[in-house]
C-alpha cells in the first residue's frame, strides 16, 4: 500500500515538473516572438486604450447565458496540427495590439490595458461553441483559438472588434500557420503581415460623429421565438452551403440583392412556420448589422457597425413570399444610406460625449445601459449578419476550403443567422438554443423551392 502511495506521489511530482517546464518553454517562445516584433519595428506599445462606442455595451451585459462571443472559422484542405497552430498564434498575437489586451474596470468606463502574457493555449474543440470567456481562465485574453480536424476556430468577445476585425486576425493566423506547415510559402514573405491587413485602431464612431441626432432604433416589442430550449449548455448549429452564382440568379428573379433575399427568407420561414400565415399585431423584425467602413472610408479594426431593422407586420390574412420580400427590400434600402447610418451611431455617440453622463460612475452607467439594451433587444425577433465575401492572398488559396461564422444568443433572441462567402460558395449558418428547428427547415426549403442546391450539415444537436 505504502509503495503505491509513494509511486503516486512520484508521478504527481513528475507531472507538475513537466507542466512547469512547458509553461517556461511557452513563456520563452512568446517572449522571443515579442522580441522579434519589437526588433523589426512591427510592435507598438499601447499601454492602455479606450473602448469604441459600441464596445461599452458588451462588458455590461455579458455573462454565461449571454456571452457576446462570436465565432469565425476557416476550413483548410488538411488536418490541423496543434503545435503548429500554437506556434503561429505565438508569432501573430504580438503584432495585433487590438487582440493583445485585457479588459479593466475604471471609475467611469471600462478600458483596455496591454496584456503581455503568453498567448492563450490552443485547444482541440471538445465542447459547444461561443461559451463565455472568463478572463482569468484565459490568461486575461478576450479571444480563444481552437481546432477540430481541418478547421481553425477563432472566438472573439465582441468588446474587442466586430466580424471584420475578427476576419483580419484569423486570416493572418491562417497565413502564418500555412507558412510554418509549408515552408515554401514562407520564403517570399517570411513572418510579415499581408500588405492588405489593417492595423488601424481609430474609433471611427467618434471620428465620423455629427452632433446629436434623434434616436433611430425601434423600441416596440417584436414577435419573439418561443418553445422548448435545448439542454443547459447545448448550442445548435446548422450550416447551409450553396453556390453564390446560383443564389444571385435566384435573388435577381425577385429584383433583390442576396442579402435582401436571405433576410426575407428568414422572415418568410418565421411567418409560415411560427405564425402559420396568420395576421398579428407584433412585427417580425430582423436586426441587420451594417459594416460602416465602406460608407465612411474607414479601415479600423475596432467595432464599426450600425443596426438597421427589416420589419414585416402581418396585417392581412395571407401574404406571398414576393409581397414579403417587396416590403423587406423597401425597408432595408430606405435605411441603408450614409445619412441614416450616420444618424443611428451619432445618437449613441452623443450620449457618450454628454458631459453629465461622462461624470456618472460606472456602476450607475451599467444600470442605465442594461435597461436601454433590454428595450432594444426585445424589439427584434432575430439578427441576421453578413460577414461578406472573404478573399485571401493568392498563394494561400490552394490550401483553403471555406470560411464561416455564427453568433451567440442574446436577450430574447434564441435563433440567429450569419452569412459568409468565399469564392463561389456561400454559407448561411443558423445558431440556436431552441429544440425546434422548424424555422431553419422552412428557410432551406424555400431556397430549394427557388432552385438552389443546398448542402446542409449540423453539429449533431438536431438529429432529425
Amino acid at each position: 500500500m505504502s509503495k503505491n502511495i509513494e509511486d503516486n506521489k512520484a508521478q504527481i511530482i513528475e507531472q507538475k515538473k513537466q507542466e512547469r517546464q512547458e509553461r517556461r518553454a511557452e513563456r520563452a517562445r512568446y517572449k522571443e516572438a515579442l522580441r522579434k516584433e519589437r526588433r523589426y519595428g512591427t510592435h507598438t506599445e499601447i499601454g492602455w486604450d479606450r473602448l469604441d462606442n459600441t464596445a461599452h455595451l458588451f462588458p455590461v451585459i455579458a455573462g454565461e447565458s449571454m456571452t457576446n462571443v462570436y465565432r469565425i472559422f476557416v476550413n483548410l484542405k488538411e488536418e490541423i496540427n496543434k503545435e503548429i497552430l500554437q506556434e503561429a498564434l505565438d508569432i501573430v498575437l504580438p503584432k495585433f495590439d487590438g487582440f493583445n489586451v485585457r479588459l479593466r474596470k475604471g471609475v467611469f468606463w471600462y478600458y483596455f490595458e496591454e496584456n503581455g502574457k503568453p498567448a492563450p493555449k490552443v485547444k482541440e474543440e471538445g465542447t459547444y461553441p461561443c461559451r463565455y470567456i472568463i478572463q482569468n481562465q484565459n490568461r486575461s485574453y478576450l479571444f480563444r483559438v481552437s481546432y477540430y480536424k481541418n478547421r481553425i476556430n477563432l472566438e472573439v468577445f465582441h468588446v474587442l472588434t466586430d466580424g471584420m476585425g475578427g476576419i483580419n486576425f484569423l486570416k493572418e493566423l491562417t497565413y502564418q500557420y500555412l507558412r510554418i506547415a509549408h515552408p515554401k510559402l514562407g520564403k517570399a514573405s517570411g513572418n510579415q503581415l499581408s500588405p492588405d491587413t489593417s492595423m488601424n485602431r481609430e474609433d471611427s464612431f467618434l471620428k465620423n460623429y455629427k452632433k446629436s441626432h434623434a434616436k433611430g432604433y425601434k423600441t416596440q416589442k417584436a414577435y419573439l421565438y418561443k418553445g422548448e430550449k435545448l439542454q443547459q449548455g447545448e448550442f445548435g448549429v446548422i450550416h447551409g452551403t450553396m453556390s453564390v452564382a446560383a443564389l444571385k440568379q435566384a435573388a435577381r428573379k425577385y429584383g433583390a440583392s442576396i442579402n435582401e433575399y436571405l433576410v426575407s427568407a428568414v422572415i418568410w420561414s418565421t411567418y409560415t412556420e411560427c405564425l402559420h400565415k396568420v395576421s398579428g399585431s407584433k412585427p417580425i423584425r430582423v436586426a441587420v448589422p451594417v459594416n460602416l467602413r465602406p460608407y465612411f472610408n474607414s479601415v479600423t479594426t475596432k467595432n464599426f457597425f450600425a443596426m438597421v431593422s427589416a420589419e414585416f407586420i402581418p396585417e392581412k390574412e395571407e401574404y406571398t413570399f414576393e409581397e414579403v420580400l417587396d416590403i423587406i427590400r423597401g425597408s432595408l434600402r430606405e435605411q441603408i444610406t450614409k445619412e441614416h447610418l450616420e444618424e443611428l451611431f451619432s445618437y449613441n455617440v452623443s450620449n457618450e460625449k454628454n458631459l453629465v453622463a461622462r461624470a456618472v460612475p460606472l456602476f450607475l452607467k451599467n444600470i442605465a445601459i442594461r435597461l436601454v439594451y433590454t428595450q432594444s433587444a426585445l424589439a427584434n425577433t432575430t439578427t441576421v449578419t453578413n460577414i461578406g465575401n472573404i478573399t485571401v492572398d493568392s498563394e494561400y488559396e490552394p490550401y483553403i476550403e471555406m470560411f464561416g461564422a455564427f453568433l451567440a444568443m442574446s436577450k430574447g433572441q434564441y435563433l440567429k443567422g450569419t452569412i459568409c462567402s468565399y469564392g463561389d460558395k456561400l454559407m448561411f449558418t443558423f445558431s440556436s438554443i431552441l429544440a425546434d428547428a422548424s424555422v431553419q427547415r422552412g428557410f432551406f426549403r424555400k431556397l430549394t423551392e427557388d432552385g438552389l442546391e443546398v448542402d446542409v450539415e449540423s453539429n449533431g444537436v438536431y438529429y432529425e
